[in-house]
């Protein structure tokens, strides 16, 4: 009996929770939501830019490597 009601609790309690994360979120005003845009797009461009940097030199070392067929 009293471990039906801690299964019950628990999701009670995470619900309680998950309300109060909602309430206290805010949407971002434009200028914020400009500057995650930047952020995001910035680390996109890194990341491609160091996957084209990797696979530069990869081809040249994997055909020294493997002979070239």
């Amino acid at each position: 009996m009293d471990q039906a009601k801690e299964l019950l609790e628990m999701p009670r309690a995470f619900m309680k929770d998950g309300r109060q994360f909602i309430t206290r979120c805010s949407k971002p005003d434009r200028r914020e939501f400009l500057r995650i845009g930047q952020a995001v797009g910035m680390g996109f461009l890194i990341m491609g830019v160091i996957g084209y940097v990797v696979k530069l030199i990869h081809i040249p070392v994997n055909n020294i490597l493997v002979g070239g067929a």
